[in-house]
């Protein structure tokens, strides 16, 4: 137990040390255009914070990214990568969207929600299904697979997107009402205008179950064995192709419930490009996050506050700098957890 709470303080020393640092980058940035750096981040926070709009709106995006960062996250413990989480959460969205145009208009709530999710979840898992399959049988690398995926789904999504009732040719008919979750604004008033709504519980639900998943259970403990050590978990007795397929098609699963954040939350319907870039944005969350279902969630939320604070400073430098800041933060996120890695294997090399 002190080994794993020391290792977890450590980890997290590296994601904030990161995080530190690559404000300190920014504020040369920021300093080079000619303002006081220590004021303009004072801004981004109070007024991305402090505003309950902007709030919601960060929350919104923090939605999104809590379900492609746990995705990202749930593969990786299992020494997967799955960099299809942009096509896999834009199947599962229109899935959902799908299904909320067939349910009968009288369904109530209690069924049309939990039907909704499941399909937004089927969608994103059967967007992995192909690349799980070619990795558990023919060992073909599942980061080709998916990143070729992303194309592939996008492109015939769009497709069926154009031949079914649409109202315009970029987006759907909205889903029925039953199938809609409400607002934060329904809360908070002061909200009202922004998009968050309850679906980030049910985020926040899906990131309890992964850690539950990994911690509690041996089904967990398998995936973790594989992520460790393929050939060891085998000889322990593991499947390994049934556990790459499962934890692949797991994470297309939860990477498609991003997109009830769109259709049963925010819009109401499925929309043409309605998510660019959370997908890949994921992957860099559950990097900060150190893989962590937990730790997923502040993650997310200091990415979408980054996004979302580049508008609130733009009267000071260019829109542009919440995005160079996160990169910024996954660049030395990486690098840190490089010089651990150094750090500790030559810890143990003096010990041994």
């Amino acid at each position: 137990m002190k080994r794993h709470l020391r290792d977890a303080a450590i980890q997290l020393a590296v994601a904030s040390a990161a995080v530190v640092l690559a404000l300190a980058v920014g504020g040369v940035m920021i300093i080079a255009h000619g303002h006081n750096p220590f004021s303009v981040y004072a801004t981004l926070f109070s007024e991305s914070l402090g505003n309950p709009m902007s709030l919601g709106q960060i929350l919104f995006k923090t939605t999104t990214l809590v379900f492609t960062g746990v995705a990202a996250a749930f593969a990786f413990r299992a020494g997967m990568f799955n960099i299809g989480g942009e096509g896999q959460l834009y199947l599962g969205a229109f899935v959902c969207a799908m299904a909320g145009l067939w349910l009968p208009a009288g369904t109530p709530g209690v069924v049309a929600v939990p039907i909704l999710v499941l399909a937004a979840f089927l969608g994103g898992a059967l967007a992995a299904v192909p690349p799980a399959i070619l990795k558990a049988t023919r060992g073909t690398h599942e980061v080709i697979n998916t990143m070729m995926m992303n194309f592939i789904l996008m492109a015939v999504v769009n497709y069926f997107l154009n031949r079914v009732n649409v109202e315009t040719t970029v987006h759907t008919r909205p889903i029925l009402a039953s199938g809609r979750l409400p607002l934060l604004s329904s809360g908070v008033e002061a909200m009202r205008g922004s998009d968050g709504n309850a679906s980030l519980l049910l985020a926040v639900i899906a990131c309890a179950a992964a850690w539950y998943l990994f911690a509690r259970t041996r089904t967990g403990y398998e995936l973790r064995a594989v992520g460790f050590s393929p050939r060891a978990a085998e000889y322990g007795g593991v499947s390994v192709p049934r556990a790459m397929v499962l934890s692949l098609v797991v994470s297309g699963g939860l990477a498609g419930l991003g997109g009830i954040n769109t259709v049963m939350g925010s819009q109401g319907y499925f929309e043409e490009g309605f998510a660019p870039g959370m997908g890949y944005l994921g992957i860099a969350v559950a990097l900060l996050a150190r893989n962590h279902p937990i730790g997923v969630i502040p993650a997310a939320f200091l990415f979408a506050l980054l996004s979302e604070g580049g508008q609130v400073i733009n009267q000071f430098v260019p829109k542009e700098m919440g995005e160079i800041l996160q990169a910024i933060v996954i660049i030395f996120v990486v690098v840190g957890a490089r010089l651990l890695q150094v750090a500790l294997q030559q810890r143990r090399s003096a010990h041994a």
